[in-house]
């Protein structure tokens, strides 16, 4: 089964055009027990519910278009409750489908083989209850083991983002191996641009999918391979020899807002590949809950530093 099957268009398109549209700004849904308690709601299935759909609410906005490009909930916090957790989060998806935004769960799933596809089947085939618009692999079992997952990104409209270097400190002792020539993150992008590669090459024929140069008058579409790369560590990108604007896909940035990055900040860390960059803000915005109002203005607070 192909894009042209499904009449979806691809992932990479629909996010370009909502970041054009509505900013570079992904709201994260973080149910943090603090963040519930901030907001004077219990630690349960019912309260993670009205939680979420406030979050959805203020971002979907009350105009022609949302306020965010996309919605990153945080699956642990949801699967914390068990099935009834999985349920809010399913039903919170279909809301935002219903709302129009784009939706990235961020499961960081990774294995190999039948369990790879099976996972892949969760988050991303059609019909699935779980299935986002993307969600956040992890390849630290071999970039090839995402391969069941990319493939039906690719296949059903959907994408996926890969952890690539993130700003934790334990990353460093995985990502960084090899240095500047052969670092592990290095392998991890140049694999992300050539699966993007091919996939931007096939496309032309794809309704809804613009030309490799954004001929639609708005920025190129990415592939359908993003990559997680921390708002506060993209600056170590050139050091370790990573091409981040050559990746042809999203960059997911989380660490914007509460983490201590900036807009001006990540304009300069990120260089070339700003355009590519979208970032990520939950506790920063989620603190000023629980009203949509407050949700609202820390929204646009957020995306008045991303314009600075």
């Amino acid at each position: 089964m192909s894009q042209l099957d499904t009449g979806r268009v691809p992932f990479g398109t629909r996010l370009a055009a909502a970041m054009d549209a509505s900013g570079p700004l992904c709201l994260g849904i973080d149910p943090h027990p603090q963040l519930l308690a901030d907001w004077d709601l219990p630690d349960t299935p019912v309260a993670l519910e009205r939680f979420s759909r406030t979050a959805l609410e203020a971002a979907a906005g009350a105009g022609a278009r949302p306020l965010v490009a996309a919605l990153k909930p945080q699956v642990a916090l949801y699967e914390r409750h068990g099935s009834a957790g999985l349920a809010v989060l399913e039903r919170l998806l279909a809301a935002a489908r219903e709302a129009g935004v784009l939706t990235i769960a961020d499961a960081k799933r990774g294995d190999i083989g039948s369990t790879m596809a099976g996972y892949a089947q969760a988050w991303l085939a059609d019909g699935s209850p779980l299935a986002a618009d993307a969600v956040t692999l992890s390849p630290y079992l071999g970039y090839g083991s995402l391969a069941p997952a990319i493939e039906l990104a690719g296949a059903t409209g959907r994408g996926v983002f890969v952890l690539a270097l993130t700003s934790n400190p334990e990353g460093a002792s995985v990502q960084h191996v090899g240095g500047p020539e052969a670092s592990v993150a290095r392998s991890i992008t140049e694999s992300a641009a050539a699966d993007n590669a091919r996939a931007l090459a096939g496309a032309a024929g794809i309704p809804g999918a613009a030309g490799p140069d954004g001929s639609d008058g708005g920025r190129a579409p990415f592939g359908p391979v993003g990559l997680v790369v921390g708002a506060t560590v993209a600056d170590r990108a050139a050091a370790l020899g990573i091409d981040l604007a050559g990746v042809r896909g999203a960059l997911l940035a989380p660490g914007f807002g509460a983490q201590g990055a900036s807009g001006p900040g990540m304009r300069a860390g990120f260089g070339a590949a700003w355009p590519a960059v979208l970032a990520t803000s939950s506790r920063a915005i989620l603190r000023q809950g629980p009203s949509v109002a407050g949700l609202r203005r820390g929204i646009e607070e957020a995306r008045a530093d991303l314009s600075a």
